[in-house]
């Protein structure tokens, strides 16, 4: 049987695959000695812990050569892909594409498809930054080819 997999934003993800994410966190940093101390650390319970510590991690994509396909609904107003644009060049990232809809009752689906270069930042705190400026009303990883 294939695994699947699904990208999803962080505020989709229930508390308790958070807090193992936590907890993973404290035994690679060396936080917590013991499952049982990072679970306690985290919150959670041991059981919960190795239910599903196998079946989540934070979403970082940072291989170089990585390409990322985002789709972003954005709102129809002056400067919103030229900021979205700026965001992108400043994490050092490859614009390789980029495709416009025409707006509809004053939405407009962008398609932009970046490469992960040697220097590029975290792609978690690009994502995160993308979705958080004015004007960018959806965003989502629609496709990822490269390095693994």
């Amino acid at each position: 049987m294939s695994t699947e997999y699904y990208v999803i934003s962080k505020r989709a993800v229930p508390e308790v695959l958070r807090r193992v994410v936590a907890a993973n966190k404290f035994l690679a940093s060396g936080a917590a000695k013991t499952v049982a101390e990072a679970a306690s650390m985290a919150g959670i319970s041991r059981s919960s812990y190795y239910k599903f510590k196998d079946d989540i991690e934070e979403f970082h994509d940072s291989v170089a050569g990585t390409t990322l396909t985002l789709s972003l609904d954005i709102s129809d107003e002056t400067g919103v892909l030229a900021d979205i644009l700026k965001v992108i060049a400043g994490s050092n990232a490859n614009i390789l594409t980029i495709h416009q809809s025409i707006p509809i009752d004053g939405i407009a689906n962008v398609s932009i498809s970046i490469q992960v270069q040697e220097r590029t930042e975290d792609t978690g705190l690009l994502l995160g930054r993308l979705e958080e400026l004015q004007g960018v009303r959806k965003m989502r990883v629609t496709g990822r080819q490269g390095r693994a």
